[in-house]
Order: C-alpha cells, then structure tokens, then sequence
C-alpha cells in the first residue's frame, strides 16, 4: 500500500515550513534513516528522514516551496514490492496537497481553464474638473520643489519650471513630477500626502523605492520568527535594567592560567565561556530570577540552563548551555564551540534551541561598550555584556587604570522586581571579579 510522507512537526511551535531541497528524486530507492529533504522551519534548517523503506514514487511538493502546513502530504512511497507508477497513481489530489508556490497575479494554475471574463458594461468617465492655476511663486525665479520632486526631476531630466504646483503655495511635489512623466502617483494623492504639520513641514508622500536604489530581499522564516517574537516581547514585558560595571583583571588573570594547563588538552577558554557559568552560578545563588512568566503561575527553575546569543547569516539564535552551573569551564567551551558550529551550519536539533532559564548576550567583541537586550520569552531575563576596556576606576581606594566591563541585565518585570534583579547583578559581579568562587 503506498505510504503518505507528510511534512513533519520538527519543533513545537512549527505550524507550516518551506520545503527547501528535496535529496532524493522520483524513482528513488529509500530505506529507514535516509535523508529525504532539507526542510526550513521557524527556527532552522532541518533533514527530513524516511522512517519506512520503499521507492519514491512522487513528489507532490517541488521544493522551494513555502508555507507547507504541517501534516499535508508532500511525497508518496511505494512499498518493498509496489509498483511504483501505480502508487503514484493512487497520490492525493492537488486540492489535498500541500500549497503550491503562489503563480503571478492574474496567472491561472498550470492544471486549470482559464476562463474569458465576464463582459463588463461600458462606463462612462466623468470629465476630470479643471486644474485651478497654481498660485504665482514667491521667490521670483527660483522654483519652489520638495527635496523628493527635485531629485525626480532630475532624475527624469525634467525641467521643474514647466511644472504647475498642486502642493502648498504652489510647490511642486512628487505626484507632479509623475503626472509630467506619464505615471500614476506611487501614494495618497498630493494634497492629502503633503498636508502640513507641526512647524509647517510637509510629510513625504510614500515610499521612496524609485528614488533610492535598493534590492529587495525576502524573509527567511527565521527571520519572520525573530520579528515576531521580539515584537511582542517589547509589547508585552515591562522590561526593567539594572547596569553595574565590573573589573576584569582577575578573570584575565585566571583564564591566562586555565589555558596555560589546557593547551595540552586542545582547550582554549574565552572570557564569554566564563560569563556564561557565572551567570549560571548568580542563578542557582539568586534563584527568584531564575524564573518565567506564564499569566496565574510562576515557575521557578532549580537549574540555570543559558541560552547564548549567537549570529548566523540568517539571523540570530540562542543554543543552549544544559545546567551550566554543574559543568566545568572546560566543558562549557567546548560545548559551545559544537553548538556555535552547528548553528552556523543550520544543524541544531530543536532541544539544543529551544527552552532555556535566561539569556547571555555578549557585543563586547564589536567594541559595543553597553546595550540593553530584549528578553527571549518565555525566559524571565538577560544578560547584556559590553566590551572590557581599560577605565580610571577606583581599586583599594585609590584611582587607578583597570579592565572595566558594563554588563545590563534586562528583567521581566512582572517576574522579577528590581531588588531582586540588583541582587543577581550583584552576585554576577562578585563571581566575575572574584573568579575562584565559581570554580570551587
């Protein structure tokens, strides 16, 4: 009997994917464990594999295309002994498939009529009302223009004196410099587009596409997630920030000497491996910010599992530390440097993205000296680290040169008040300056 090969769930929030490549063609022979296809969802780019044996007997979806729902068929396998052109003959309608790529406006599908239209009665066009003359310019010669008119005009090689202004006094606007070339108005109608506000200045009517040059580039579904997501994380968390600066000396110091014993190893610690276990550490220390919002409830976590910001081309992802305060510096980095490649690569297994107590955002490597971070909900905060730099700072009581970092944390107000977000800065601070602590 032919087997139904459906796009598959590959995250819990996934409602629909874009078939990105399909690994195998028709006619293909398949057993359990091969990769069928590539497939994008809302947080990365995943393979699809067979769970069954059998040949390929048609692919109902062409990849490339997007907005698959999850559970529509997309392929059809023929079974050990099946023939295949029959199992193909057995795939599901088109209106049962999966979406097809959106056809141009006005184009009819490749498997339907096209229909005449229907005629339509002739209608009359009321004669256009007459253009009152615009009135005399101000300024004598000079001709009065939006900077936007003047650069179409420009553009257009159109002289503005032999326009007629429909803006304010007279001025010449872009709907103008669209009549004079034949083109309907891009925007509202001028007069409406350009109508004064406060001070006397005029709004720009629409979009400046034709005035700018510029490639428009689509969006991946991650970076639809990351809009989405952030969105309404800034709409809906009362973000509150709490910014304390800390010396770096002594952790330099130590991490000099931890990778002076690792070299042997092929272990190289960065100063971003020991924020993330003291982050971890501050958590387990202060655990009412090691909590998360969920409208009546409140849960509150007794492991600190840190989500790290990390840039990819397609956007931004937050691989995640498991239990980073029980794990040894040595392992944190070398996980990372695994999660950060996998990243990289769109390989990240759903479990390795998603979930997470709070959050560690480091721009210090871009000479960023302080920011403040969106929270990553449903997480309850996150850390913003700065870049170290040398600073007058006041060290046993005397003024002296030191490695100064700023570090922000961003807090869910409705989960955290402000004196417990001080003290889980507090105890960042300490454990950053007085690194054996964490280690002990």
């Amino acid at each position: 009997m032919p087997i139904e090969l459906k796009m598959p769930a590959l995250s819990p929030t996934m409602e629909e994917g874009t078939l990105a490549k399909w690994l195998v063609k028709e006619g293909d022979t398949v057993a359990s464990g091969d990769i069928l296809a590539e497939i994008e969802t809302d947080k990365a780019t995943m393979e699809f594999e067979a769970v069954d044996e059998g040949t390929v007997a048609k692919i109902l979806v062409p990849e490339g295309s997007e907005g698959v729902k999850v559970g529509a068929p997309i392929a059809i396998l023929a079974g050990e002994g099946e023939d295949a052109s029959a199992a193909a003959s057995a795939a599901p309608k088109a209106d049962t498939a999966a979406p097809a790529p959106p056809t141009a406006a006005g184009e009819p599908k490749a498997d339907a009529t096209p229909k005449a239209p229907p005629p339509q009665a002739p209608v009359e066009t009321p004669p256009a009302p007459a253009q009152p003359a615009a009135p005399p310019r101000a300024d004598g010669d000079r001709v009065k223009a939006s900077p936007l008119a003047r650069k179409l005009a420009q553009a257009q090689n159109i002289d503005l004196a032999s326009l007629q202004g429909s803006g304010p006094g007279g001025r010449i606007v872009r709907a103008d410099v669209d009549a004079a070339t034949g083109r309907a108005p891009a925007s509202a109608p001028a007069a409406q587009a350009t109508a004064p506000i406060g001070g006397g200045h005029a709004i720009l009517p629409g979009p400046m596409e034709q005035a700018i040059p510029h490639e428009a580039v689509k969006l991946s579904n991650i970076r639809k997630t990351i809009a989405r997501r952030l969105t309404e994380s800034k709409q809906q968390i009362p973000h509150i920030y709490l910014t304390v600066d800390i010396q770096l000396d002594a952790l330099l110091k130590l991490r000099g000497e931890l990778n002076a014993g690792l070299e042997s190893r092929g272990v190289k610690l960065s100063v971003n491996d020991l924020l993330i276990k003291a982050l971890a550490q501050a958590l387990i220390e202060v655990p009412d910010c090691n909590v998360s919002f969920a409208g009546d409830q409140l849960f509150k976590y007794s492991r600190a599992d840190i989500s790290v910001a990390v840039s990819i081309p397609a956007g931004l992802i937050t691989p995640i530390i498991v239990g980073a305060e029980t794990k040894s510096v040595s392992a944190i980095s070398t996980e990372m440097k695994d999660l950060a490649g996998l990243a990289r690569d769109g390989k990240l297994q759903p479990q390795q993205y998603q979930g997470g107590t709070a959050s560690l955002s480091n721009m210090g490597m871009y000479g960023i000296k302080q920011f403040e971070a969106v929270i990553n909900p449903p997480q309850g905060m996150i850390m913003a680290i700065g870049a170290g730099e040398k600073r007058p700072y006041v060290v046993n009581d005397s003024l002296q040169i030191a490695t100064v970092m700023s570090a922000t944390g961003s807090f869910d107000h409705r989960a955290i008040d402000g004196a417990d977000g001080a003290k889980l800065m507090q105890a960042f601070k300490r454990l950053v300056e007085q690194p054996l602590g964490m280690l002990a």
